[in-house]
């Protein structure tokens, strides 16, 4: 491609709404433009990256025996009220009427559609397992869409399904899955970390998430020292403290006025915060967005609710709860800044697990300025659910062998689940088995996030710098770019057209750079692209010299003509294809 004759433009400023470095460099570099807020259109180089992802997706997809098929975005609500998920899936999905008042959406995912197309296909046991994909857009309205392709309102996405006759099969799906998605990451460059994560709105027994590390990360994990465990911090399990065996003492109401915090209290009090009793509490609804209750959630002072936990204990969708109103509480016996759990009614009591093995701890009196020593769990109030509601925190012990977790931030680029027949069931997606009795099959779901992959690798450390973008060889939008100092110039001209033609016939992609422009700023343009390797054509073109510049590295090296098209194509062969 000669640059001259491509719709290409960069930017010297930095764009108003642009938050991460990833974010600011694809937009000054031309890759991607903003139609509106969370929707982006893909420019020319951006594309081509796009592509490049897309393509080793498909090949490592291709190479567990999974097919491609592509599916419309647009889905008929029928299949969504017969899994469940119509009414349940929330204000993220996009809905629409047509002419008919029949109801559609924009899918935010594909399991109805995959299971309604399999179950119509499929009716013997001889025709499973089975492994089908697509590479298409999705839509969720995001309440704000930010960080450019990290929250967007339309995205592009890899989902495959898997349906096996049993779990055994699901479980060898889900390892293909999960190899084949470790070679993506790998081939894209990306310091990445499968985790254990929460199945969300997909559902599903087992999860994990693909996390690529880096600063600027939205998600949060959580990973031990001294193991292999890893897990998302919404899904991460936490230790309980140590059971206590002393004595119960006599409940005790103190005076504590103004004390409305955890850190108020236990100061006034003269005690440490993991002493008390915390409260949260929450207005729950249905469906329709009528109110259905007031949820009291007690964990202990110090630690910080889990809310992915908190949902999944109450099974309902996050957006069906928010913080209860303070004008409200007088109606289940609570008052704002001094709740604790004796004394309420006609709400739904969770208790964190940890408090049930704690004894004489200080919580609100539900009175004004008051609150009670010595509280015991089963004594003096009981839950209706008890579970783990805490966040594993940084320097926690671990669930699994005791050591210290720690904290690293993250994008997510990708996650595999184990549905089992949470979709096969309700849809009746069955099989006959060899005594042409009824199965369900067992599914799995298994997600890229192209686009979000797309940016994600701009924010790995080594992938950008104060000058722009440093694409890894495997997904860059060109691997060489050749720049003509002076076009016009008969023998510059020349030699950069001999360069530009012999990498193409070597299978290289080439740009070529021969706009009539300042040296300067190509230069700058090539770095905030950032071609893999770049080849300058100037003034000792006549005597056969060009100067040889890796985008990775500050140095550059003069080198002849012909040793600057072998080095770039070895380089380019060395890591593109590995030989």
């Amino acid at each position: 491609m000669r640059l001259s004759k491509a719709h290409f433009k960069t930017l010297r400023e930095t764009p108003n709404d642009a938050e991460i470095p990833s974010h600011v460099l694809l937009l000054r570099a031309g890759m991607i433009k903003k139609t509106a807020a969370g929707i982006y259109t893909y420019m020319p180089m951006g594309l081509r990256v796009i592509h490049k992802i897309e393509q080793i997706v498909r090949e490592e997809m291709d190479a567990k025996g999974a097919q491609e098929i592509r599916t419309s975005v647009l889905q008929p609500g029928e299949l969504w009220e017969e899994s469940g998920r119509w009414a349940a899936y929330g204000p993220e999905m996009w809905r629409v009427t047509d002419r008919n008042g029949r109801g559609f959406c924009l899918g935010p995912t594909a399991e109805e559609i995959f299971t309604d197309l399999i179950r119509q296909d499929v009716t013997s046991y001889r025709q499973l397992p089975l492994n089908v994909y697509q590479i298409t857009d999705k839509f969720r309205d995001e309440a704000r869409p930010r960080y450019g392709m990290m929250r967007s309102r339309n995205f592009i996405m890899k989902d495959a399904y898997s349906f096996d006759k049993d779990e055994a099969g699901l479980d060898k799906s889900y390892k293909d899955m999960y190899d084949a998605y470790t070679n993506v990451y790998t081939r894209l460059g990306l310091t990445f970390r499968p985790v254990e994560a929460d199945t969300g709105a997909i559902g599903g027994s087992n999860s994990h998430e693909f996390t690529a590390l880096c600063e600027y990360g939205e998600s949060e994990i959580a990973y031990c020292t001294s193991c292999d465990m890893a897990a998302t911090v919404e899904k991460a399990a936490c230790v309980d403290a140590k059971e206590e065996t002393c004595e119960m003492l006599e409940m005790e109401k103190v005076s504590t006025p103004g004390t409305k915090t955890i850190e108020e209290v236990a100061a006034f009090l003269g005690i440490s915060e993991d002493r008390t009793v915390k409260a949260l509490l929450f207005q729950k609804y249905d469906v329709t967005g009528k109110e259905d209750g007031i949820v009291a959630c007690f964990i202990r002072g110090d630690r910080a609710l889990n809310m992915t936990k908190l949902v999944n204990a109450l099974d309902i969708p996050e957006y069906l709860i928010q913080f209860a109103d303070e004008a409200k509480l007088g109606s289940i016996g609570a008052v704002a800044g001094f709740t604790g759990p004796t004394g309420l009614h006609d709400c739904t009591v969770i208790v964190d697990s940890e408090l049930t093995k704690m004894k004489n701890l200080v919580a609100g009196a539900c009175e004004e300025n008051c609150h009670i020593k010595n509280v015991n769990y089963g004594r003096d109030y009981k839950a209706d659910i008890i579970c783990d509601l805490k966040t594993l925190k940084e320097g926690d012990k671990c669930p699994v062998c005791g050591g210290v977790i720690k904290h690293a931030r993250g994008v997510e680029v990708g996650q595999v689940f184990k549905l089992g027949t949470k979709y096969s069931k309700p849809m009746n997606a069955v099989y006959k088995d060899e005594n042409q009795q009824d199965q369900l099959m067992y599914m799995g779901c298994y997600g890229i996030g192209v686009s979000r992959t797309f940016q994600a690798i701009i924010d790995m450390e080594n992938n950008h710098d104060d000058n722009g973008i440093i694409w890894p060889m495997s997904c860059a939008p060109y691997h060489v770019i050749v720049t003509v100092v002076k076009p016009g110039d008969p023998v510059q001209d020349e030699v950069a057209e001999k360069i530009y033609d012999t990498l193409r016939k070597n299978n290289v992609e080439v740009l070529l750079d021969d706009r009539d422009e300042r040296p300067g700023v190509k230069f700058k343009d090539a770095d905030l692209i950032g071609i893999p390797v770049r080849i300058t054509v100037g003034k000792k073109a006549g005597e056969g010299v060009v100067e040889y510049k890796l985008r990775r590295d500050q140095d550059k090296t003069e080198m002849s003509v012909e040793d600057a098209v072998k080095a770039a194509t070895e380089i380019v062969n060395k890591e593109r294809f590995g030989r």
